[in-house]
């Protein structure tokens, strides 16, 4: 701010109240200006993980069950392996103890090279390390990952780009929202993705790297699971590496 004088007036007493009042004005000023700065908040990112919490330490299993032949922490991550000297027999799980999941958002990390794997919910266990239920499948090739597989169960609800209601007596109704191979083709080979998964009430939605794989709305009263075990799966077949980090899960009202 630049304040001048007028010199047409040369009475004293005059010229002594204008400089006064200039001199509040500009105080003032700077009063409004010091409050702005101090009393304005800076502009904070917000925190997309707020009420997240992790359920994997990133240095060992506590917390998680499955058979020690093929389950292990290595590079910070959970890590799955079969070797055609170590097969496993049939699908095996590590499952998640301290609690199962009802309505919640679950993100994590995952790398796969050969073979196929999964991520259990509201699941049920069958017998030791052995899991149905819900899955947000993937895997190293190219038709499955991010599809809607119920495990010991129905089968494919979902597959890739697929938006699917299943009404009260099992009838599903299809509808081809994305291009498979368009969603695949964001999916990283033998590369870490994000994989999300969001379960409230009956609806079900997949995600991997913030694209919308599948989702279902699933009504079948005999079938529709509303809470159940969290767990990661093995695939029996062919030698395969499969790994998990940054698992972290928010329940949902």
């Amino acid at each position: 701010m630049r304040l001048t004088l007028s010199n047409k007036n040369n009475n004293p007493l005059q010229r002594c109240m204008m400089i006064r009042a200039m001199f509040c004005t500009l105080v003032m000023a700077s009063s409004v200006t010091a409050f702005a700065l101090v009393a304005t908040p800076p502009v904070v990112a917000a925190d997309v993980e707020a009420g997240f919490k992790s359920i994997f330490n990133g240095k060992d299993l506590d917390g998680w069950d499955g058979n020690p032949k093929f389950w292990s922490v290595q590079d910070g991550a959970i890590t799955g392996i079969t070797t055609t000297e170590n097969p496993t027999s049939g699908n095996t799980f590590l499952i998640y103890r301290p609690n199962p999941v009802d309505d919640f958002v679950l993100r994590l990390d995952y790398k796969i090279v050969g073979g196929n794997s999964g991520i259990q919910y509201r699941s049920k266990e069958a017998d030791k390390w052995v899991i149905g239920g819900y899955q947000a499948d993937f895997e190293a090739g190219d038709g499955y990952s991010g599809i809607l597989y119920e495990e010991r169960g129905r089968g494919i609800l979902a597959t890739r780009g697929q938006k699917v209601v299943i009404d009260e007596a099992g009838k599903k109704t299809e509808q081809q929202v994305g291009d498979a191979k368009e969603i695949g083709a964001k999916i990283k080979k033998e590369d870490w993705n994000t994989y999300e998964v969001i379960a409230q009430g009956n609806h079900l939605i997949h995600k991997i790297n913030g694209n919308v794989t599948a989702e279902v709305t699933d009504g079948q009263k005999d079938a529709a699971a509303k809470s159940g075990l969290l767990a990661l799966q093995l695939h029996a077949g062919p030698p395969m590496k499969v790994q998990f980090r940054n698992i972290r899960l928010v329940p949902l009202d």
